[in-house]
C-alpha cells in the first residue's frame, strides 16, 4: 500500500512538471519513470545498510610471530613492553583504557584489545575474532622484512579478501614495526614489495574455483596492478617502533575506531 502511494504520487507530480514545461504527458512514460526512481531509491537504502561501517570497541593484533604484537599488546596497557614474554599459544584479550589516556582528565573510553598469535597454525581461530573486530593492527617487522615477504603477504591478502571484512568496512592498519632498528626497511619500500606480492596472490586465486572462494573476495581491480586503495575498506600503511614507544598513528588509529 505505502509503495502503491507512493507510485501515485510521484506519478503526479511528473505530470505536473511536464505541465509547467509544456511536455506532452504519457501516463505510461511517467509510470515508468517513477518505478525507475522507487526502484533506485529502494536499492540505495539497501546498499548502505548492507555495506555500512560496523561500530565495535574490539581491535585486533595481529601479523606473523615475532612482528611485536604481545609487546604493543603490553605498551598500549601498561606502557611498557615487558620484556621477557613469551609467544603464546592462545589469544591475549583483556578491556583497559589507553595507557597514554589514563593520566588524561575527563572521560575516556576503553578498547577491548585482542593480540592473536601469529603461528600458522592457529589462522583457523582467527575468523572468530575477525567477525568481532572493530580494526585491524596488523604487525611487520620492518628490520626483518624481505625474508619473510612471502608469508607476510598471504597473511595480509587472506585478511584482506574475507567476505566479512569488505562487508564491514574494517579499517585496517599495517604497521611497520621495528623501526628503530638499522636494518629496517621504509614503509614505502615495505607497502609496495606487499603490494606486488599481494597482487601475485590475486593473480593466483583467480584459478581456482568459486566453490573454493566462497568466503573470499576479489580485491584487486581488473586489468590493473594491486594497490591497497583498491580496497574498498580503508587500508593504511604506517611506521612504528614499540620498544621505543613511537606510537602516535597507532594511538590515532584506535581512538578513531572506539570514538575516544
Amino acid at each position: 500500500m505505502v509503495s502503491s502511494a507512493w507510485k501515485q504520487e510521484a506519478e503526479l507530480k511528473l505530470q505536473n512538471i511536464a505541465k509547467d514545461f509544456g511536455l506532452p504527458i504519457s501516463v505510461e512514460l511517467y509510470t515508468s519513470i517513477a518505478v525507475l526512481l522507487i526502484t533506485l531509491f529502494i536499492f540505495v537504502i539497501v546498499a548502505r545498510f548492507a555495506f555500512k561501517k560496523r561500530k565495535s570497541d574490539t581491535i585486533l593484533l595481529t601479523g606473523l610471530s615475532g612482528s611485536g604484537k604481545t609487546a604493543l599488546f603490553y605498551q598500549l596497557r601498561d606502557g611498557t613492553i615487558h620484556k621477557g614474554s613469551v609467544t603464546s599459544m592462545e589469544a591475549n584479550v583483556d578491556r583497559f583504557i589507553l595507557h597514554s589516556d589514563s593520566i588524561k582528565q575527563g572521560r575516556t573510553k576503553p578498547v577491548r584489545m585482542v593480540d592473536f598469535p601469529g603461528h600458522m597454525k592457529l589462522r583457523a581461530k582467527l575468523d572468530e575474532f575477525l567477525i568481532q573486530a572493530g580494526g585491524i593492527i596488523f604487525l611487520v617487522d620492518a628490520a626483518d622484512f624481505m625474508p619473510n615477504v612471502r608469508s607476510v603477504a598471504e597473511y595480509l591478502y587472506d585478511i584482506l579478501s574475507k567476505a566479512l571484512i569488505v562487508k564491514y568496512k574494517i579499517p585496517v592498519l599495517i604497521v611497520a614495526n621495528k623501526m628503530d632498528k638499522v636494518t629496517a626497511h621504509s614503509i614505502d619500500f615495505i607497502r609496495k614489495q606487499l603490494e606486488k606480492e599481494i597482487d601475485k596472490l590475486c593473480v593466483t586465486r583467480t584459478g581456482i574455483s568459486d566453490a573454493d572462494m566462497t568466503s573470499e573476495v576479489l580485491i584487486r581491480k581488473e586489468g590493473e596492478p594491486f594497490k591497497f586503495t583498491h580496497c574498498l575498506n580503508k587500508v593504511t600503511v604506517t611506521e612504528a617502533s614499540v620498544t621505543t614507544a613511537q606510537l602516535a598513528d597507532v594511538y590515532q588509529f584506535i581512538r578513531e575506531q572506539i570514538g575516544s
